[in-house]
């Protein structure tokens, strides 16, 4: 049996056919007939609706640090406003923190959330409700697991709910990791919950800083040729064809979709090819850095390509760096941002967003800055930043967002929002519209009850 991830998932769900089609029903791609209306009605009024073919979550985990990034504060006394000083941009008006100038420079590109809130201080349960809109009950609760209640779809399994298909790749993939607590504690809302594992985006751990890029558990062995191959293919299609004639259920197409999808993959197909690195310009790889979540920027621009609609890029922690490397700094905060953390984001960021636009694929792909909360405004005793999700700021590009916007304010400390305020929810409304789906498309839970994909408010104001 393939598995398409190092946490044993299964290809097919093994429920009973009773509870698919519970859990399932998700006819016309998740859409009622009243959201079709609907949604057209929309599309008339909003050039924004249905641009994106494609989003990037650009995940930024750990927490980006608003202070010195989208919402400096020079004004504030120096242990709210940190150690370093601001620039202008190419949005007028706009000043960002100093150690992204390549970001600065394409921020006409970028619409700017300054007043984001969760009101949620812990990684895992904060970043639930992130991925899928719906707060973490209860709140504040860190080393959470994906358990019900909070079992809500994220973004990627409820896009897959809604667009996979006979393609050769899912709708939705996570790269190169899982997010995760120390102890390997994963957060919840990475996967489709009371979906079913059949709509679970396709978690590939990878390395693809490394010249010889494959898939865990997917490398064809030395004792595999092709012959062999062929038969086990030949045996897969006889195995389908009496599946199908036994019963045409949820199950049994979903084991289809995932196992064809598996054998394309080993066989070497066209899809397989998008994960190869080594057909890219050494000059473009190095022009988003060697790194293992650049090199992960750069695939997912080739998955894009490839007709993959969500792919979420996770930020990964470096072994012999503080705060191992990531964006959790309680300690030595602007040491961290000014070795490590702003000039890789600054680099890769930009890489991603020109590489897009030269490709002509900018328009049609959304690109999401993405960190569960920010940074406290107070500067700690260890020269670091705490968590802080009482008002945080992110950014998006491409896809139908109108660039060189900034929507909400903070107070003078970048603590609390003034006006403007965007929940969690607000943003994910926001990237099913440019994908094309309006807030009350629906899916159904295991009781067959209908659900709207989101229950926040499209950000009007920057698209």
């Amino acid at each position: 049996m393939f598995r398409l991830t190092d946490q044993g998932s299964r290809l097919c769900d093994g429920l009973p056919r009773r509870e698919l089609l519970r859990v399932g029903g998700i006819g016309l791609g998740g859409l009622s007939l009243g959201s079709l209306l609907q949604s057209r009605v929309a599309q008339a009024a909003h050039g924004s609706f249905g641009r994106a073919k494609s989003v990037i979550l650009f995940g930024l985990v750990g927490g980006t640090p608003q202070h010195e990034s989208w919402d400096p504060k020079p004004d504030a006394p120096a242990e709210i406003r940190g150690e370093f000083g601001l620039i202008d941009s190419a949005t007028p008006g706009l000043r960002v923190g100093e150690l992204m100038p390549k970001t600065a420079k394409m921020s006409d590109r970028i619409a700017v959330l300054r007043a984001v809130v969760s009101g949620d201080n812990s990684h895992s349960s904060s970043g639930y409700q992130m991925m899928t809109g719906i707060p973490h009950q209860p709140l504040n609760r860190e080393s959470a697991l994906p358990k019900p209640p909070n079992d809500w779809p994220n973004m990627g399994a409820v896009v897959r709910a809604l667009r996979d298909g006979p393609g050769r790749l899912p709708a939705a993939i996570t790269l190169p990791e899982h997010i995760w607590n120390d102890g390997n504690f994963p957060w919840p809302g990475q996967d489709a919950g009371f979906l079913g594992r059949r709509y679970d985006p396709w978690l590939i751990h990878c390395q693809p800083q490394d010249d010889q890029f494959d898939f865990p558990g997917l490398a064809r062995g030395a004792d595999l040729p092709e012959f062999r191959l062929d038969q086990r293919r030949s045996l897969l299609e006889q195995m389908n064809a009496a599946y199908q004639r036994l019963e045409e259920g949820a199950a049994v197409g979903g084991y289809r979709l995932h196992a064809r999808q598996a054998m394309d993959l080993l066989a070497g197909s066209q899809a397989r090819s998008a994960f190869d690195l080594r057909q890219e310009r050494p000059e473009m790889r190095e022009r988003y850095g060697m790194g293992r979540f650049a090199q992960s920027c750069l695939l997912a621009r080739r998955l894009v390509e490839a007709g993959v609609s969500l792919v979420q890029v996770n930020w990964t922690r470096i072994k012999g760096y503080e705060n191992q490397g990531g964006w959790d700094t309680h300690k030595k905060h602007g040491e961290s941002l000014k070795k490590l953390l702003m000039p890789r984001m600054d680099q890769c960021f930009t890489a991603l967003l020109e590489d897009l636009e030269q490709r002509g694929l900018l328009e049609e792909t959304l690109v999401v800055w993405l960190s569960e909360f920010g940074h406290t405004p107070r500067i700690n005793g260890n020269a670091g930043r705490d968590h802080w999700g009482h008002v945080y700021s992110l950014a998006l590009a491409g896809g139908g967002v109108r660039g060189g916007t900034v929507h909400g304010t903070s107070d003078g400390h970048a603590a609390y929002p003034v006006d403007g305020m965007v929940r969690p929810r607000d943003l994910i409304a926001t990237v099913f519209h440019c994908l094309g789906y309006p807030p009350d498309a629906e899916v159904r839970d295991p009781l067959g009850r209908p659900l709207a994909i989101s229950r926040g408010r499209v950000i009007d104001e920057i698209l």
